[in-house]
């Protein structure tokens, strides 16, 4: 007879153990998920990682189906479950289900749960390819006329032509700071100025270029586009000039002819584009990208559709403008207010602007042809551009059906004559409904990088208008919100999301550590460098490196340049005095980046969420990178289950310190010495101790 002592016994040793949470894992990369981006009618196999021998049973659940999953592999102290399924031609959803005993718990993309939100769940876009080079691809953002001048003889001149009442002027110095009233004036930055520096942007490790608009327009920024057809020669070839300048005191263009001939001449438009040409040739040339802006939700009163500026008006070649003329063919290209021709001034403007008219798409097929036409002619030869970054892309239409629908025949086009060109979009908030295939491939990310990570390391936002002391070093909200926004984005299009600390948009990051509010016109330039924190910069850029997506720079942070939202964030790249610490950090940071395969597409865990800290790990079969930031004042120890990037728990693993910055300065990996290698104890945990405003990069091959 069995005593009551060794029935205990035996319930004990056979009993399944606690569900292990921390060992459960899957996402959206390649590692559990083959295909990654399969297409309608492929069989794809999804993987589900539990801890070693601790669960009964794993189910996917994809809309009412329940596919039982079969333990497919055993190693490093865990179980690989997997099963695979046949992808429809429809948008599909899946989560897991998984039985422990007498437990049911389900896993979705947050994580797991006893009530799975179909908003959480995992997301299969059959068709739907991002080109894979734009994946954790290092981009650098160009302001042209920012960035260097190349080529003086192509310079806006003062007095060359009026904008919004006054006559555009020329930057007496290279390094003078923007005025607050900055769209009319010009530093002369163009793209032989650019060609000149390639040697150094592939020196820092740039593999993408991103243009701010570089089609003919009048003003330093580009957004008020005047010929989508042609290259502005003011940033190209000027061959043809000559013609008056206005009066200093004119404010409007009636005697602007030196405007006119540079900017309407075939011969000054064709040089320019023959330039671009040679210039998207070099690039190629050097393995790299370009991505350039189209502002397609609106033009500029400059148009030639519009011509409001009469710089086109009788000229051969170009039809009259919808401004004067009602039977213009461009008089459907805008919505006018009333039939009021002559110089019918009632056009729609975007938010008002009569500077930027919004286009009329619902109100003309005649327009969609002629962007389309435009959208198609750069993304192929001779220029070949690589992609397109979209201005404001769901303001486009007066509706979000029609803007789905523009999109998706722009995304046809655009693919159809460049199979590799990229449609990347700006946008504030949830683009979820432009993910879900057929029309963006991703966006520039605000919401789950930007956005956060400046609460997180600055306590400022993104223009430097609101301080946000609770969420300075709040880990927890900081992992949430990059968790939850994230959910607007498949697997792919997170992993090409382009990560940004600032733009020609906002203040730059640096600024933003000084904590100041306010901007350049009430608190003044000189503001915007004062009391800034280097080492929290070197934070953002470590975190920038390691987290899911494309780093992208804006130039001349890597130099240390500084500055209120805009126009004070667009102030001139440094050449000859540069903060070559910053810029030699900035090298490393990219290199380790760049030279660490998990860091393009490996996946991500949460490793710690302290008050003041937190811990993040990239993995995948081959590689364990781990992240760690301290944001406060005080040394802290971190205790971190590196176990759970699928190293063996029970074995001792070596980490060594690849990147590490703190308060005195940095060091690199090429000055670390084994002493300084780190190795976890018998349960698989990392001890790391970070002394204030501190952070590591820890790797592991």
């Amino acid at each position: 007879m069995i005593s009551h002592e060794e029935t205990t016994i035996e319930y004990i040793l056979k009993m399944r153990p606690l569900l292990i949470t921390s060992a459960v894992f899957s996402d959206e990369t390649p590692a559990f998920r083959d295909p990654n981006e399969p297409k309608h009618g492929e069989r794809m196999t999804v993987r589900l990682r539990t801890a070693a021998g601790n669960i009964d049973t794993a189910f996917l659940r994809v809309g009412k189906a329940r596919i039982p999953m079969r333990l497919a592999d055993s190693r490093c102290g865990f179980d690989y479950y997997e099963t695979a399924f046949t992808v429809g031609s429809e948008v599909m959803t899946y989560y897991f289900e998984i039985n422990t005993g007498e437990h049911r718990l389900y896993y979705t993309k947050t994580g797991l749960t006893a009530d799975p939100v179909p908003e959480e769940s995992f997301v299969v876009i059959p068709d739907y390819e991002v080109p894979a080079w734009l994946r954790g691809a290092v981009m650098y953002q160009i302001y042209i006329d920012r960035f260097c001048n190349g080529d003086p003889s192509n310079d806006v001149l003062t007095q060359e032509y009026a904008y919004i009442g006054r006559p555009v002027s020329h930057a007496a110095d290279w390094d003078d700071l923007p005025e607050d009233f900055d769209v009319c004036r010009f530093y002369g930055g163009d793209l032989s100025g650019v060609l000149q520096k390639l040697d150094y942007l592939q020196d820092l490790g740039v593999e993408v270029i991103y243009f701010n608009p570089l089609f003919v327009s009048p003003s330093n920024h580009k957004y008020d586009t005047q010929d989508y057809e042609h290259i502005d020669p003011h940033v190209g070839v000027i061959v043809e000039d000559g013609g008056s300048l206005i009066d200093a005191e004119a404010q409007n263009n009636a005697g602007a002819e030196r405007y006119r001939i540079r900017t309407t001449d075939r011969r000054n438009l064709e040089a320019s584009d023959r330039l671009f040409a040679a210039f998207m040739d070099e690039i190629h040339r050097r393995g790299m990208k370009v991505i350039i802006d189209g502002v397609f939700n609106h033009c500029g009163s400059f148009n030639k559709w519009l011509d409001r500026e009469g710089f086109y008006a009788g000229r051969e070649g170009y039809a009259p403008g919808a401004y004067h003329d009602e039977a213009s063919p461009y008089r459907h290209f805008f919505r006018f207010a009333k039939e009021d021709w002559p110089d019918n001034g009632t056009y729609e403007g975007w938010w008002g602007h009569d500077t930027l008219p919004k286009l009329n798409y619902e109100g003309s097929t005649e327009l969609m042809q002629a962007i389309m036409k435009i959208a198609v002619k750069w993304v192929s030869p001779p220029y070949n551009v690589d992609g397109w970054r979209l201005d404001v892309a769901a303001d486009l239409g007066h509706s979000s059906e029609f803007n789905h629908s523009f999109w998706q025949k722009f995304r046809r086009e655009v693919r159809e004559a460049n199979p590799q060109a990229v449609v990347l979009a700006e946008h504030y908030g949830d683009a979820s409904s432009y993910l879900r295939g057929g029309e963006w491939d991703t966006v520039m990310n605000y919401d789950a990088f930007m956005d956060p990570l400046s609460l997180f390391l600055t306590g400022m936002e993104k223009h430097s208008d609101e301080s946000c002391p609770s969420l300075l070093g709040d880990s927890r909200a900081f992992f949430d919100c990059m968790k939850y926004k994230g959910l607007a984005f498949s697997g792919p299009s997170l992993h090409s999301a382009m990560n940004q600390l600032d733009n020609h948009d906002h203040s730059r990051f640096l600024t933003r550590t000084n904590h100041k509010v306010g901007r350049a016109s009430v608190l003044g330039c000189d503001a915007a460098g004062e009391d800034i924190r280097y080492p929290v910069m070197r934070q953002a850029v470590m975190m920038q490196m390691t987290w899911p997506g494309a780093p992208t720079l804006y130039y001349g942070d890597e130099a240390g340049v500084v500055g209120f939202t805009d126009p004070d964030n667009r102030r001139t790249y440094p050449w000859g005095h540069e903060n070559r610490e910053l810029l030699t950090f900035y090298r490393e940071a990219i290199a380790l980046h760049r030279g660490w395969p998990v860091l393009r597409e490996g996946s991500f865990i949460e490793l710690a969420a302290p008050p003041q800290g937190a811990a993040y790990a990239r993995f995948d079969d081959r590689e364990q990178v781990i992240t760690v930031v301290n944001t406060g004042d005080d040394p802290m120890t971190f205790q971190l289950p590196v176990w759970m990037t699928g190293i063996a728990p029970r074995e001792t693993h070596t980490f060594r310190p690849i990147l590490a910055s703190d308060a005195d300065g940095v060091r690199y990996a090429s000055a670390m010495s084994e002493a300084d290698a780190l190795t976890t104890d018998s349960a698989g945990m990392l001890t790391v101790t970070l002394g204030p405003s501190a952070a590591v990069i820890l790797g592991r091959r």
